[in-house]
Order: C-alpha cells, then structure tokens, then sequence
C-alpha cells in the first residue's frame, strides 16, 4: 500500500471520525437544550399553575365579595318589602277599625232613626186627630157667637175690618205728626252737620303747607305708568307708604296728602327714584320704599346732628340727637316742631343770660323741652313727663331733666331755669299765625283712627286718609279671612261711633291681599 492510498484512507477515517464527533457533540448539544426546554417549560407551567391558583383565589374572593353585597341588598330590599307591608298591613287594620266604627255608627243612627221616625209618625197621628178636634170645637164657637150676637161670619169680619181701618188711619196720622215735628227739631242740627262736614272738606287750604307736598313731572305720560295697569302701580305705593296719591288733571304734577310728614317725605323720594329709574312694579315699589325709609332715618339723624352744631350744644346722647332730628316732621298746633325748639332754645338763652343763669345749660333745656311730642310709637304719657323721664335715661342734668318736666306745670318746678322754659315756650307758641289750634286736633283724630284699627287682632297697617274721611285697613291674609274682613270692617266702624267725636262720616276699607311668592335658581 503506497502512501497516497495510506493518506487517503486516514483521511476518510478522520472524516468519518469527524462526522461521528460532530454527531455526538450536536445530539449531545440538542439533549442539552431539550433538557433546557423541558426545565423551561416545567417552569413557565409552574408559574402558570401558581398564577392560576392566585387568579382563582381572586376570583373566589371577588365572586364572596359580590355575593355579599349581593345578599346585603337582597336583605335591604327583602326589609324595605316587608316594612312596606306592615304599613300597609298597618293602614288595611286601621282603615278596617274606621270601617267597623263607621258601620256602628251607621248601625246606631239607623236606630235612632227609626225611633225617631216612629215617634214622628205617633205625633203626626196625634196633631192630626188635634187639628180635627179643634176644627170641630172652633165651627161650633162660631155657630155660638151668630147666636149670640145675631151676626153672620161675613157681617162679623165686615164689622172687624172697617173698625181696622179707622184705628191705622189714626195711627198713622198720629206718627206722621211725630214725625213732623222730630223733622223740625233736627232739621236745624242736620243742616249744621252738612255744613259742618262740607267746610271740612273745603278746609285743605288751611293745612296744605302741612298735609300735602306737590311731586313734579317732565311729562304727563309718567302718570301712566305711576298708575300702573289697573291702579296696582298706585294701590301698591299707597299701601306701603301710607300716603294717598292724588293723580289729577294738574299739569305735570301729583298730589301728595297725609297728615305725617315723614310718610309725605318718604313717598315723595321714593316716587323720585321710581321715576328716574324707570322700573314701576309693585315688587319694586316696595325695594324702595324700604330703602327710602332708611334714608330718612339716616336723614333724621343728620338734622339733629346740624341742629345741635348750629346751637353750640355739646356733649347731647345719640338718641336725644335722633329726637331732635323727627322733630323735623312733626308740628304743633301747626307749627314746625324744630323751629319752634330751636327758636325757644335761643330764647332761653338770652333770657337766662339776662338774669344771670347759665345760658348754654337753658338753650341745652329749649332744645330738649318737646323731645316727648317725637315717640317713635303712640305712648300715653304727657309729652313734657315723657321728656323729663327720656333725658334722665340718656344722663342730661337734674335741673334740664326738671326743667323739660315742669313746663307745663305738670311736675314741681326745682331751679331758676324750669320757668325760663316755660315762658319762652309760651312765647315761641304765642306769636301771631305761629300756631293753629284746629289743625293739630285733626291730626290728632286721624292718629286716633288709625290707633283704633291697630286694636284688632291681625291688622297690619292703618291709614286715615280722605282728610278723615275714610280709614283703609291692611291686615294679614294668614289671621283674617274674608268674611272676617267684612266682619273686622263693621266691628271698627261701631268701635269708631263708639269711641270718638267726629263731623261727617269715616268710611272703613279693609284690605285683604294673598300673595304667593317663589324663587327660581
């Protein structure tokens, strides 16, 4: 054998050897990674395996949780069913228990019934052979009495009825007489009345400066709207004001008429704003009123702050100022309450220096003198104790609390400068046109009608208006109904003929007004 061939065959037995080796090595690398799958996929089943038991530990959970909840709201709607059954059992039971006492009560009245009818029909038997008696004794009473008297039934009646005849004519001759002479013995006192009555009502222009305030217009179409569809407009600001509004044919003007001048005031701002404004609604009517009355309030306060500054008074108690200032609406025997205070103030302060008394302490005095005519509320009091007993509340001096007391000789008089007072209010009051005596008892009569309305349960607000001549009464809708209004209507009437002294005649209008009221959102 040569060598090539040698070579040769060790050649194909290395390559034999070689595939052999690589053989081994690729099943022994393929065992390998069969074991790696086999580890691999033992453990990615594992995991699935712990994976599947969490998911269905879960689930389970879940699955009790929702069970529960499920169970908890079949409780709830099994307790809500059966509480509504017991109600219901509850309402059958009771409406059973009415049913069985109403049928008693029927039971009982048909009873009652039937006796009664029984008893009605054993009396009507009984009236019945009543009348039958009675026909036959009266047929033989007027048989009788033709005997006696000789007389028939139709002669008798003739007889009676012309002897009926004879007495009425003098009766009524004698009653036409009376009444003739009551005529003239009333006709004088009547005809007084009429006068009476109509110089009342021409009598305005002796109280116009006091009673009435003129409100001017751009235009005379702003009435229009003042009015407002049907009166509501008008009807709304009378009635939160107080005040009658006189719309008529003056040009571009509206009358104002109240007694109070405070309400004359707060009508004729509000008006002012209404009209600048131009919104007139009932709703808005009432915003301003409102906030027009604080403003006069405010008002009332600054007055008597000016007022005092001017006199040089110092040291005066808030209230006490806030007295000073409505001072400015109210009048005395027609005259203006602060500028007769402030005209005694200065009197008295001249005067008291003239004799050597303290001036500043005597103008402090003539200011204060009237505070009791301003009560915010109607109070019995006499106005000057009313003073005294306000300026010892809010710490004035003995002899100022003494000297407001005593100038109208209602208390004792205790230092020099309580007749000083006196004189210089007398004075003040004196002068000629400075008051009017017949004004300040009208307004006084119309407080007092207003002061009789608000002595019935539910009436809300009172105004005299018409000069007196009519009351309008505005009560709650909750408290009076309307046949109480009529009834409340006649019950003030009575108690005004009752209680005062007055020319003519009041006309009482009670006003009864239901709202309903809602807010959107």
């Amino acid at each position: 054998m040569d060598n090539t061939t040698l070579v040769i065959i060790v050649g194909v037995i290395g390559i034999v050897l070689g595939f052999v080796i690589a053989k081994a090595l690729e099943k022994r690398n393929a065992t390998r990674m069969v074991n790696g799958a086999k580890a691999e996929a033992h453990k990615i089943l594992k995991e699935a395996k712990n994976e599947g038991e969490s998911l269905k530990k879960d689930k389970i959970l879940q699955a009790k949780e929702k069970f529960l909840e499920l169970k908890a709201e079949h409780e709830k709607v099994i307790i809500s069913k059966d509480k509504k059954i017991a109600e219901a059992e509850k309402r059958t039971r009771d409406k059973e228990s009415q049913v069985s006492n109403e049928l008693a009560k029927g039971k009982k009245l048909n009873k009652e019934l039937e006796e009664k009818k029984k008893d009605y029909d054993y009396r009507l038997d009984f009236l019945e052979k009543k009348h039958k008696e009675a026909e036959k004794l009266h047929k033989s009473q007027v048989e009788q009495l033709e005997v006696i008297s000789g007389l028939s039934g139709e002669e008798a009646k003739a007889q009676l009825v012309e002897s009926l005849k004879t007495e009425a004519r003098s009766d009524a001759m004698a009653y036409i007489q009376n009444t003739l002479e009551e005529a003239k013995l009333t006709a004088q006192q009547e005809a007084k009345k009429v006068i009476v009555n109509t110089i009342q009502r021409i009598g305005t222009e002796e109280a116009i400066d006091n009673c009435v305030s003129v409100f001017n217009l751009e235009s005379d179409d702003v009435k229009g709207r003042i009015i407002g569809r049907e009166g509501r407009n008008i009807r709304a600001l009378e009635s939160a004001t107080g005040v009658e509004i006189i719309v008529d044919d003056t040009p571009e003007a509206i009358i104002l008429s109240c007694f109070d001048s405070v309400r004359r005031e707060v009508a004729r701002l509000s008006l002012h704003r209404l009209v600048t404004d131009g919104r007139i609604h009932p709703a808005r009517i009432e915003e301003v009123v409102k906030k027009t009355k604080k403003q006069i309030e405010e008002e009332i306060i600054e007055v008597g702050k000016r007022t005092v500054i001017d006199l040089g008074i110092h040291g005066l108690h808030p209230e006490l100022i806030k007295a000073v200032g409505r001072m400015k609406y109210r009048s005395s025997y027609g005259q203006n309450l602060l500028q007769h205070s402030r005209e005694v103030a200065k009197l008295c302060s001249v005067m008291a220096a003239e004799l050597g008394v303290n001036a500043k302490l005597a103008k402090r005095a003539g200011l204060l003198h009237d505070i009791g005519k301003v009560p915010e509320t109607e109070i019995e009091t006499p106005h000057a104790i009313l003073g005294m007993e306000w300026a010892e509340k809010y710490g004035e001096k003995p002899e100022v609390s003494n000297a407001i007391g005593a100038h109208h000789d209602e208390i004792e008089m205790k230092s020099l400068l309580a007749p000083i007072i006196q004189v210089c209010d007398a004075i003040s009051g004196a002068r000629p046109g400075a008051r009017r005596q017949v004004l300040d008892s009208y307004i006084q009569r119309l407080k007092d009608l207003e002061e009789i309305a608000f002595g019935f349960n539910g009436v809300k607000k009172a105004y005299a208006i018409q000069a007196g001549r009519e009351l309008r009464v505005i009560v709650e809708s909750e408290k009076v109904s309307d046949d109480k209004a009529a009834e409340l209507s006649f019950e003030i009437s009575q108690k005004i003929q009752t209680d005062m002294t007055y020319p003519g005649q009041v006309k009482i209008t009670v006003i009864r007004e239901t709202r309903a009221v809602n807010v959107a959102k």
